[in-house]
């Protein structure tokens, strides 16, 4: 399929990421499917777009007529089964090879013949992806950095069957998007992932150690590596469970002993404190998601 084919949008997972990408999907004139696991959190999703949305307004960074037609162009939807007349549909659902192969295969059964389908995931292969559909050559890589709206790169990754049209229509989309892409080969964590994630796990380490507390730790990366924000609190806006889910896949697949998580990252995770999204992580956070003093 080629880019000017591309009219219909598909997204599962209207999390904070798939409600990112639904966002600027809509926002780039696309119609745009939302689905998560039932109708309920599909609407929740769309709601919490519709707040950023005027948000940006109030800050001036967006018309309202613009904010309102972006909104009017996504459509919440129950299931994959709403995605039969979708053109590409991206998935971006927990980091869980066994649950995301499940909705690769519902997606691909839904989809019509010649459509795309794509993964935000941010370390699992997208061959052994591709190789759970009837659509192989037509599955790609479009991870989108968090949060979606802001950040202005997409990593795109190429699985060993994915064909050069649909690379290029799937690169293309994401600068459309207002992307600048990068390209990886199907390796675990691919580039981001496999330069940030022992940085943040190596933080984690260097927290559990004793060597620094978490502040002194994250104000010498900002100041000392001129990084805008610090490892742990990064972490913490990324989500500890994501975190340790990509960690975990660079560890297994690569097999490299430096990349054993952290037991700190484990142990906060077992206990639900997994950043931002639980008020609690490295840090305490309010109901707004603010760093609490």
């Amino acid at each position: 399929m080629k880019l000017e084919e591309v009219k219909k949008f598909g997204v599962i997972g209207a999390g904070q990421m798939g409600g990112g990408i639904a966002q600027i999907a809509a926002q780039s004139g696309y119609e745009v499917l939302l689905s998560d696991a039932d109708m309920d959190r599909a609407e929740q999703g769309k709601t919490k777009i519709a707040k950023l949305l005027d948000r940006q307004v109030d800050k001036g960074r967006l018309e309202r007529v613009d904010a309102d037609d972006a909104l009017h162009r996504i459509t919440a939807i129950a299931d994959v089964s709403g995605f039969a007349d979708a053109d590409i549909v991206v998935e971006s659902a927990t980091e869980n090879f066994d649950l995301k192969v499940k909705i690769f295969r519902g997606a691909d059964e839904a989809m019509k013949p010649g459509a795309l389908l794509a993964s935000n995931t941010s370390s699992i292969s997208i061959t052994k992806l591709a190789a759970a559909t009837s659509r192989p050559s037509l599955v790609c890589g479009m991870h989108f950095m968090n949060p979606v709206p802001l950040m202005k790169l997409c990593e795109i990754v190429r699985g060993t069957q994915t064909d050069e049209e649909t690379y290029l229509t799937v690169k293309t989309l994401a600068e459309k998007m207002g992307k600048t892409t990068i390209t990886s080969q199907d390796h675990p964590g691919f580039l981001v992932n496999r330069v940030l994630i022992p940085l943040l796990n190596e933080a984690c380490h260097t927290l559990q150690e004793g060597v620094g507390s978490a502040e002194d730790i994250d104000t010498g990366c900002k100041l000392g590596l001129n990084h805008p924000m610090g490892p742990l609190e990064l972490s913490d806006l990324i989500g500890l469970d994501t975190v340790l889910a990509i960690a975990e896949v660079l560890h297994t697949e690569i097999g490299d002993p430096k990349y054993r998580p952290a037991t700190i990252l484990r142990n906060y995770v077992a206990a639900g404190w997994l950043g931002r999204k639980a008020g609690r992580g490295f840090y305490q956070y309010d109901e707004r998601g603010k760093r609490a003093k």
